[in-house]
């Protein structure tokens, strides 16, 4: 008999939030999964998606914040750096954006090297993680996904020149945080737009980061870094 993969277990996943103006008329990157998607079809999404086992040791130009890396540390067996590497890897074959400081990188692994050619590699010193949340269960595909901001400005590629995207996601733009909740969206991209909208002009990491479980109607959310909203 031949093993097969159990696609609705959970995996670990990473998602990327990057902010435009965020002071004065916030915009988010955002793009379209196509209608026959497995998970999700037809919603708008940030970029994101699974880690890859290549994602795990890859040698960033520069790393997280030590808050962010035991943030991320909290209730995970999957090392901060890989988390954050998969993000910047998702951003890129998404996008076509690079994240990146200046580098020789020889011998890039077959996902990077786009990447690298550019003379760069995956800076993660300006992510911030900000949110966290599991599938419900019944659906398709199950992903444990961990947000991630990040300002346009510490792109090295133009925002606007999506030419190097692969074709996973359609209607690539900059939608203006105002607008953002009227497409066609998944129930938690709501809320973690909820949360950013709350935090989106104040300086520094949040004070904590929201888990939502999807496990236990009891502690639905939780904070990771803080009180538990439930908490009174």
């Amino acid at each position: 008999m031949t093993d097969t993969i159990d696609k609705t277990a959970i995996r670990d996943a990473a998602t990327i939030i990057v902010v435009r103006n965020r002071l004065t008329k916030p915009s988010i990157l955002m793009g379209q999964r196509g209608a026959s998607a497995a998970f999700m079809p037809n919603k708008y999404v940030f970029p994101g998606g699974a880690v890859d086992a290549g994602d795990e040791g890859i040698a960033l130009g520069a790393g997280l914040s030590d808050l962010d890396t035991a943030r991320l540390a909290q209730e995970s067996t999957r090392p901060a750096a890989t988390l954050a590497t998969a993000a910047i890897r998702e951003l890129w074959e998404e996008t076509g954006q690079i994240l990146g400081t200046p580098a020789v990188w020889d011998n890039a692994p077959t996902d990077w090297r786009g990447f690298a050619e550019r003379g760069h590699r995956p800076n993660a010193s300006a992510l911030t993680f900000m949110f966290r949340a599991v599938t419900p269960q019944g659906r398709p595909r199950r992903f444990d996904a961990r947000f991630f901001t990040v300002d346009a400005d510490h792109l090295v590629t133009d925002p606007d020149d999506f030419r190097d995207a692969e074709d996973e996601l359609s209607h690539l733009h900059w939608v203006p945080l105002q607008d953002a909740r009227s497409l066609d969206l998944p129930f938690i991209t709501e809320v973690v737009l909820a949360e950013l909208a709350a935090n989106i002009r104040t300086d520094g990491p949040p004070p904590s980061v929201p888990f939502f479980r999807n496990d236990d109607e009891a502690h639905l959310v939780t904070r990771l870094g803080g009180r538990s909203p439930l908490d009174h």
